[in-house]
């Protein structure tokens, strides 16, 4: 008589799935520019094996799979007969400099892990499933972020493509030099009838989940962003001949903007979250009064409304300090981003897979953005947060520990095998 195979997902994955993605995790952090920090930037060598090991992962696991027009690494799970529409699975697998090993690549693996215990099984389902393991979601390169994502949503903005990076390529050359073929890109585009939604399994990034002693969490929204750079021009002068009444200080100006912006976040009670992360002082002397400072503001908020009103806010308050202190003010806005919710739908299925698991079901929105927010354009999206130790993530002591990886992993395989699309397959 056969041994009768195990029917509980305890049983089918036991103790070692966590081992397995920890040990994957460490493969691909192992191809970086360099062995002192990891570096794995679009269009490089090191993308191209990173690309070629997924691959084999990805085939490994019962996909086919390609490289598609971008770059992007591309599997195909196809279900109980062909020609169905997916459920879309991915994350990235670009990096920033000097950076952590989970971000990203977690939740490339843990998909390819789940695909591949259904193969093992023979098990295939009412929908194909595919993954993506973005090419590039960090910017780092051509300073323009989700690049990957956005061909894959049909909203590329090919006006990147002349846009070059420290040695002076182009996003074109640098892709002629990879082997794409920059005016192929518009291929690598799906349609929304093919997808029946995005989920992106990723580490939290910050520490709330740890904080609340849970191993997962339920994404509710991915928060938006607006970075503005504010330029307060006084006047330079000697420290020590200038009296501190007849002084217009830029360096001082700004440091009371600063904590004006800190105490407007911190008495916030909708989540919003303030950052000053770069301030520059002119001409930078210990003995000189500083007659120009520059300083960025970046602040988010998952509604889109309270950050715009935020936002306003806080210019008026820095207009106001300016004007005291007689100093000159401009601000630009460099950057915004819309903020981008959640499909319910999603969420609920994603909430009942981790009560199954045993854990209580925690929601919290991302302040960090993701794929997610490219792939709104063609699916309905959710995400699942799998805690990091201490928070800390864009760093080499990013960390997750092993059970937490394989808790991540039984949630998201019990929320694929028992997923119900909103519309039939």
């Amino acid at each position: 008589m056969s041994e009768m195979r195990p029917t509980s997902l305890g049983e089918i994955l036991g103790e070692t799935l966590g081992d397995e993605i920890a040990a994957r995790i460490d493969q691909l952090a192992a191809i970086s520019e360099t062995p002192e920090h990891l570096a794995r930037i679009f269009l490089t060598p090191e993308h191209r094996k990173a690309a070629d090991l997924i691959l084999t992962w990805m085939r490994d696991a019962g996909m086919s799979a390609h490289l598609d027009a971008i770059g992007n690494v591309c599997g195909r799970y196809d279900g109980d007969r062909p020609g169905l529409p997916c459920l879309m699975l991915g994350s990235h697998y670009d990096t920033v400099r000097d950076a952590g090993k989970w971000d990203g690549p977690l939740g490339v693996i843990t998909a390819i892990a789940c695909v591949a215990d259904l193969n093992r099984r023979g098990k295939r389902l009412p929908f194909a499933i595919e993954i993506v393991g973005f090419a590039d979601e960090e910017g780092v390169r051509f300073a323009s972020t989700l690049l990957g994502s956005r061909a894959v949503a049909g909203t590329f903005d090919e006006r990147v493509l002349e846009v070059c990076d420290r040695a002076g390529i182009s996003m074109r050359e640098a892709m002629v030099q990879f082997g794409l073929d920059p005016d192929q890109i518009g291929k690598a585009a799906r349609a929304r009838r093919e997808l029946l939604g995005y989920v992106e399994l990723h580490i939290e990034q910050g520490p709330v989940l740890e904080d609340k002693g849970l191993p997962v969490g339920v994404v509710t929204a991915i928060a938006g962003a607006t970075r503005l750079v504010a330029n307060l021009v006084g006047t330079a002068g000697h420290a020590g001949t200038v009296p501190m009444p007849l002084r217009r200080d830029a360096l001082a100006g700004a440091a009371e903007c600063i904590v004006a912006i800190e105490e407007f976040c911190r008495s916030d009670d909708a989540g919003l979250v303030g950052t000053v992360g770069v301030i520059t002082a002119l001409p930078g002397a210990a003995n000189v009064i500083p007659g120009k400072v520059s300083f960025t503001m970046d602040i988010r908020s998952q509604s889109d409304t309270h950050r715009k009103r935020a936002v306003a806010d806080i210019v008026r308050q820095v207009e106001a300090i300016a004007k005291r202190r007689e100093l000159a003010l401009q601000i630009d806005v460099t950057h915004e981003n819309r903020s981008v919710p959640c499909a319910p739908w999603l969420q609920a299925q994603l909430a009942d897979a981790v009560a199954a698991e045993g854990f209580a079901t925690f929601e919290l929105p991302s302040g960090a953005g993701h794929d997610g927010m490219a792939m709104v354009d063609v699916a309905d999206i959710a995400m699942i947060f799998v805690r990091c130790r201490g928070g800390i993530s864009h760093n080499p002591a990013e960390h997750v520990e092993l059970a937490d990886a394989d808790t991540g992993a039984r949630v998201l395989l019990r929320f694929i095998e028992n997923f119900r699309p909103q519309r039939e397959a």
